[in-house]
């Protein structure tokens, strides 16, 4: 078994507890041990058969345990003992559905129903109403949805992050490509779907029916499957004949905007010969969104990325030290790392005063000079706060290299005061970009009620960058406000946010996002040299 698939099995595990209403700190060991190994860059399976599971972060005794029989068998017998008592697939379709999984299993107690067919045999006989709890209007609810469920998108959006994850797995068990929203690299991704090419589609509609990842099969046709997970998150699946995949790839990769202005779509083997037949520019799938024919510029890639301006370190709430970020940092082949840890008044976490950064100045020196001609570079992640202040002393800032600026607290201010807060702080003669902008958590916090066409403004008269965050959480800047900030004439710096080694490996989602706003190498900052990046010809 490959990493991936160890750690899918430990996240099915991990729902599987969650809906047996197991311990809450066991199933989060679990999601935290199924995201080390899908991380790790070794191959778990051998370093579990050599009895070295444990060294992997996280890996106690209780789920070594549990990796030595998946490593040895291809199964947990506990996974298989819980999918048989829980119906998972009755419980993905009732999630799409938007049932919880309490009332699906109710129902299927209730009714003694093991799968989705019987599920809906069940409801077009009206036995819902024989379930304890369930009244005309929730049967009505539950048959409508039954009724609407060939509907192809999720009901709440996916972090791309893991959309990444899933249906990269998917495609790759099928031999497929990605595509749909995953593609486009939306931030929230609510179509997923795969592209495959076989003359044949029937091995392929059944090896996708039989992946872990699927729990129920809800529609089929000759070339077409639409199938769910245990979290009711919905997968698409297209086999196109082999001289019509990249018509089919074309077709499922772009927003409905985007392919309705390129309609009829000629057949073709590959995307590019679908382009050439249109007499149009072939288009990265990042810019997919709205009508476009033209050429289309060439935007940043993760290569052209030499340094990484923001990670955070055990100073604060990181999870690994200056040594190791900048150990990893430069196996990346990058040459430069900002370390740019809290200040005091983040509140959640641990902040560095300015004594604290000088004795972290010293550390960062060691490092520095003993990676040479890698740089790592001294920063800081300063607290802006409500009036417009910075979070550290003026002479504490200007020793830095690096100085970058965020609301973490206070985050619902009216407007014209969140927008005077951060002008302030971007008057500071040593400041050099706003991370993470607007505030965002994705599907979880709206953005900060600021006027960011105001902040652009400043920030392109006193040479401050602004943030594309890979956090998957955040991605903030979004791709829209990307696009917004370079009409507006503002260069944007690609960062991570991490909190440990593995971290660093968002700035795949940052970049995306830059792209997604059209940014070019050129409006990257960091695809600069360190002696460009550093150089005081700001305007003040």
């Amino acid at each position: 078994m490959d990493n991936a698939e160890i750690a899918d099995r430990l996240d099915a595990f991990a729902a599987m507890l969650e809906l047996g209403d197991a311990n809450s700190y066991t199933i989060r060991a679990y999601r935290r041990a199924a995201e080390t190994v899908r991380r790790c860059a070794a191959p778990v399976a051998e370093l579990v058969a050599a009895g070295r599971g444990r060294e992997l972060r996280g890996i106690g005794r209780g789920i070594e345990a549990r990796l030595r029989e998946l490593v040895a068998t291809g199964r947990i017998a506990e996974l298989v003992e819980l999918e048989r008592e829980l119906v998972p697939d009755l419980v993905g379709l009732g999630r799409f559905l938007g049932l919880s999984a309490q009332r699906v299993l109710q129902i299927a107690r209730a009714l003694e129903i093991h799968t989705a067919a019987e599920l809906r045999e069940a409801a077009a006989a009206g036995r819902l109403r024989e379930v304890p709890g369930i009244g005309p209007a929730t049967e009505a609810q539950i048959v409508s949805s039954l009724a609407e469920e060939t509907d192809a998108r999720a009901r709440q959006g996916v972090w791309l992050s893991r959309a990444l994850e899933l249906v990269g797995a998917i495609a790759r068990a099928l031999d497929g490509e990605p595509a749909g929203d995953v593609r486009r690299r939306r931030d929230s991704c609510e179509r997923l779907a795969v592209v495959c090419a076989a003359s044949r589609p029937e091995p392929v509609l059944a090896a996708f029916a039989r992946l872990a990842q699927i729990v129920a099969v809800i529609e089929q046709s000759e070339r077409h499957a639409l199938g769910v997970t245990l979290d009711g998150i919905p997968i698409e699946l297209t086999v196109a004949e082999p001289e019509r995949f990249g018509t089919a790839l074309v077709r499922a990769t772009g927003s409905s905007e985007y392919v309705a202005a390129l309609e009829p779509l000629p057949a073709g083997p590959t995307e590019e010969a679908v382009y050439r037949a249109l007499g149009v520019d072939w288009c990265p799938a990042e810019l997919r969104e709205a009508e476009f024919r033209g050429t289309p510029p060439p935007l940043v890639e993760v290569g052209q990325i030499r340094g990484d301006l923001h990670c955070h370190t055990t100073w604060s709430d990181g999870r690994a030290s200056v040594a190791e970020m900048s150990h990893v940092a430069r196996a990346r082949g990058y040459e430069y790392l900002a370390i740019c840890d809290h200040t005091p008044a983040v509140g959640a976490t641990r902040g560095l005063t300015g004594d604290e950064v000088r004795r972290q100045g010293e550390e960062i020196a060691a490092v520095d000079a003993e990676l040479t001609p890698f740089r790592v570079l001294r920063g800081i992640e300063c607290d802006i706060l409500p009036d417009g202040r910075l979070d550290l002393p003026d002479d504490v800032l200007a020793e830095l290299d690096w100085v970058q600026v965020s609301v973490h607290g206070g985050q619902r201010m009216p407007r014209a005061d969140m927008t005077r807060r951060v002008e302030e702080a971007l008057q500071h003669p040593s400041v050099r970009c706003l991370s993470h902008p607007t505030g965002r958590l994705i599907n979880r916090r709206p953005e900060n009620a600021l006027d960011l066409e105001r902040i652009f403004d400043v920030a392109k008269a006193r040479g401050v960058a602004l943030e594309v965050n890979g956090l998957p959480a955040r991605l903030d800047l979004s791709g829209e406000h990307v696009r917004e900030a370079l009409r507006a004439g503002v260069p944007v710096v690609c960062s991570t946010d991490a909190h440990s080694p593995a971290g660093l490996d968002n700035i795949t989602l940052s970049v995306a996002t830059a792209r997604r706003g059209w940014a070019t190498a050129a409006d990257v900052l960091n695809t600069r040299s360190l002696d460009t990046l550093l150089r005081p010809d700001r305007r003040r």
